[in-house]
């Protein structure tokens, strides 16, 4: 994937996390965006910009360079591809760099990526589910990964962060809701 070649090349620190790690973790589902959580100086803009140019591909200097002050993020367009890469400034919330610190090389299809730990995964589709005012799709998400890692996922971390982040609720409705042996 030419984005995980130009961070790295860039040496900008990533992860990828959101539905296309929930798809690799849990149960397959199609998705035409993928979320990168990085942690990027503004040093680091012009070599960035610099890999994405051309006619194929869509990225605003601006909107990254805003990313950067603001804890926000921004997008990469694939025109060609019409894939969308959403890329989410790393903050210094604790369940942001904790999760960050916690990321894992996977190899996929080929490509070596980091990617979000399965319980991370969990902990971040549950709060999206929150946030987005109960949406299924995120919980669903979050269900299956529960669901295929149960056997190695760490239980207690995942208490943890649910008491913290504040959705128990779900977290316990996720886990009588689970299909596991």
């Amino acid at each position: 994937m030419k984005v995980i070649e130009a961070l790295e090349r860039s040496e900008i620190d990533y992860m990828v996390t959101g539905s296309l790690v929930s798809s690799l973790q849990g149960e397959p589902r199609s998705t035409h965006d993928v979320d990168l959580v990085i942690s990027m100086e503004r040093t680091s803009i012009e070599a960035f910009v610099k890999a994405f140019s051309g006619p194929e591909f869509y990225l605003d200097e601006r909107s990254i360079l805003a990313a950067i002050e603001g804890n926000g993020m921004f997008n990469l367009l694939d025109v060609n591809e019409g894939i969308k890469v959403d890329f989410w400034m790393l903050t210094d919330d604790p369940f942001d760099k904790s999760r960050f610190s916690r990321k894992y090389v996977e190899d996929v299809l080929g490509i070596r990526m980091k990617v979000s730990s399965p319980e991370d995964t969990i902990l971040a589709k549950l709060r999206w589910a929150k946030l987005s005012g109960g949406s299924e799709k995120q919980f669903i998400d979050a269900l299956r990964v529960y669901e295929v890692q149960f056997a190695k996922l760490d239980l207690n971390y995942i208490d943890s962060w649910a008491k913290r982040l504040d959705i128990e609720g779900l977290w316990e409705k996720l886990r009588q809701e689970a299909e596991v042996i």
